[in-house]
């Protein structure tokens, strides 16, 4: 199970990544949030997943993110904070405005989860 989890995190990453590529439209936008929604889902439920492995049980991506910090899976980076509450904000409303201000953010997000998949990756 540990191992579906980190594939699925790793394809999302594959696909925000493809998304951010694309030249802006509203509906490549719309894109490319809605598959940051899933990454960051999965990054948080691949560090709970790695959690547990090492006996350790966290059940909120904020609880999740500090011990994976302790494991130095995740650089102590105020943008994981930023990005669970931009995965929030998208999860629980829309607004144009507050959508452009997220999307602008993604490319700033990637070099975080793509870091955070070479030290899953690395811990197998």
């Amino acid at each position: 199970m540990k191992e579906e989890i980190i594939a699925s995190f790793e394809k999302s990453l594959m696909r925000l990544e493809e998304a951010l590529k694309q030249p802006k439209t509203i509906m490549s936008r719309d894109a490319a949030i809605q598959r940051f929604e899933f990454t960051a889902e999965l990054a948080w439920k691949s560090i709970q997943r790695f959690m547990r492995t090492q006996k350790i049980i966290c059940r909120s991506p904020k609880e999740c993110l500090a011990s994976a910090f302790k494991f130095d899976l995740v650089s102590d980076d105020e943008r994981w904070l930023k990005i669970m509450e931009d995965r929030n904000l998208t999860v629980h409303t829309y607004n144009e405005e507050i959508a452009d201000e997220i999307y602008s953010r993604l490319p700033q997000y990637l070099p975080l989860f793509n870091d955070l998949k070479v030290k899953l990756k690395n811990s197998n």
